[in-house]
C-alpha cells in the first residue's frame, strides 16, 4: 500500500432489489483486497424495520406481478425531492448519523439513491462532513433520484450511462465510469470460449417468484436444446415457493436439471454455462457481462431495468425474450449453424471485457477519499 493509512469506508445499501445489496458486498470484497475496511449498513431497515419489510415484500410483489402499478410507482420518484424534509426518513437518518458518528469513517458509499440526501441533512446540521460517493447500479435510463443526489462523484457502469448523465446536465468530471462493482472473483475465472463445442449446452436459469413459471420456461429451454441441453435453476430466496415446481421439472428430465438454493458461486456458475437466462436486474445484467456470457431476460421491471436491457443489446450479450415460445425461439436462433450467434454474442462480449468494475472503484475511492 505505499505506507498509506488504511481508509475506513461506510457502504450503505437498501434491500429494494438485490443490484443494491449486490454491489455494496462486491464492493467491500474489493476494499478488502487492497487492504483498507470497509462495513456495510441498511439504515433503512436499522432505523425503520417494520416499514422497510413491509415496503419491500411490496417492491417485489409489484415488480413481479402488477409491473404497471410499479411503472406508474417508478415514475412518480422522478418528481419527489428527495432533499426536504420528510418523516418517513427521519429514523433512517438518525440510524446513519449514529453510523457516522460512531465509525470514524473517511467516506461514505451509496449504493442506493436516499442515502445522499441523508448525509446531506447531516451536514447541515453540523455533521463533520466526508467525501459521499453513489455508486449508480442502473444503466442509461437513470431515474432522477439518482442524479439529483448530493454527491461528489457518481460511479457508473459504462461509457453509455455516463454519457446520457452528462446530456442530463450533470458535470462531466463527477462521473466516473468504473463497470459495475461486480463480485471480484470474476477477475480469476475463465469463462466458456466462443470455440466451445456447447454439447452440453449449459443453460443458468434464475426464475422469479411465479411459480408456474419456473416449469413452463424451464420446458422450453429444454426442449428448444434437445438432448444437448443441460439446464440448472437456481431458486435463491425463493426457494420454498418455487422447489416443488422445479422438482417436477426434473423428475421429467432427469439428470438434466440441476437444482441449487442460495448459492455464493454465481460467478463460477456464470463462467462455466452457456447462456444465462433471468431478469433485467443491474447485478444479473453486469454479471453476465463479465462473465461473458449471453443473456436472455425473462422479466424485465419497466422503468426501472429498460437501461439495462438496452445495455445488454448495445453491447451485443442478449435480448428480451417474456414467453415460453418467444425464449424457445431466442435458443434455437442462438444454436443454429453451429451455434453462429451464440458465438458472435460471445466475442463481442469478450472485446468488452467488463470484469474489474469494482476493483476501478475502490480505488478510485480510495485515492479520493
Amino acid at each position: 500500500m505505499g505506507g498509506r493509512a488504511t481508509k475506513r469506508i461506510l457502504i450503505v445499501t437498501a434491500g429494494f432489489g438485490e443490484g443494491h445489496n449486490s454491489a455494496a458486498r462486491n464492493l467491500a470484497g474489493g476494499f478488502a483486497e487492497i487492504d483498507h475496511h470497509a462495513e456495510i449498513a441498511d439504515p433503512c431497515l436499522l432505523g425503520a424495520p417494520l416499514n422497510t419489510r413491509m415496503v419491500s415484500i411490496a417492491y417485489r410483489f409489484a415488480t413481479t406481478h402488477m409491473p404497471r402499478l410499479w411503472l406508474a410507482t417508478y415514475r412518480s420518484t422522478d418528481r419527489i425531492d428527495f432533499s426536504r424534509e420528510r418523516r418517513p426518513i427521519r429514523n433512517p437518518r438518525r440510524k446513519l448519523g449514529e453510523l457516522i458518528d460512531n465509525g470514524s469513517f473517511d467516506a461514505l458509499v451509496a449504493t442506493y439513491p436516499l442515502y445522499p440526501y441523508l448525509m446531506q441533512h447531516l451536514f447541515d446540521r453540523g455533521c463533520p462532513r466526508i467525501p459521499v460517493f453513489t455508486v449508480v447500479t442502473d444503466s442509461i435510463v437513470i431515474n432522477s433520484a439518482w442524479r439529483k443526489a448530493p454527491t461528489d462523484y457518481w460511479l457508473v457502469t459504462d461509457a453509455s450511462t455516463r454519457d446520457a448523465m452528462v446530456r442530463s446536465g450533470l458535470p462531466q468530471e463527477k462521473i466516473i465510469e468504473t463497470g459495475f462493482p461486480v463480485h471480484p472473483g470474476f477477475v480469476r475465472l475463465s469463462p466458456v470460449p466462443a470455440d466451445d463445442p456447447a454439447n452440453p449446452f449449459r443453460i443458468l436459469y434464475f426464475p422469479t417468484s411465479k411459480a408456474p413459471y419456473v416449469r413452463r420456461i424451464g420446458a422450453a429451454l429444454l426442449a428448444a436444446t434437445g438432448e444437448r441441453g443441460h439446464l440448472t435453476i437456481v431458486l435463491g430466496r425463493n426457494f420454498r415457493r418455487l422447489y416443488r415446481r422445479a422438482l417436477e421439472l426434473k423428475q421429467s428430465y432427469g439428470n438434466r436439471v440441476t437444482i441449487k438454493g442460495w448459492t455464493r458461486k454465481i460467478p463460477e456458475l456464470m463462467c462455466s454455462h452457456h447462456l444465462v437466462v433471468g431478469k433485467a436486474g443491474g447485478a444479473t445484467v453486469h454479471e453476465a457481462i463479465a462473465a461473458q456470457c449471453p443473456m436472455i431476460v425473462h422479466h424485465l421491471v419497466p422503468g426501472q431495468e429498460e437501461g439495462n436491457l438496452a445495455l445488454l443489446e448495445k453491447v451485443g450479450g442478449g435480448r428480451l425474450a417474456t414467453t415460453p415460445q418467444h425464449i424457445a425461439t431466442a435458443i434455437r436462433e442462438l444454436l443454429a449453424d453451429g451455434a453462429s450467434a451464440w458465438r458472435h454474442s460471445k466475442r463481442e462480449l469478450s472485446r468488452l471485457g467488463r470484469r474489474s468494475g469494482t476493483a476501478t472503484a475502490a480505488r478510485f475511492i480510495i485515492d479520493h477519499c
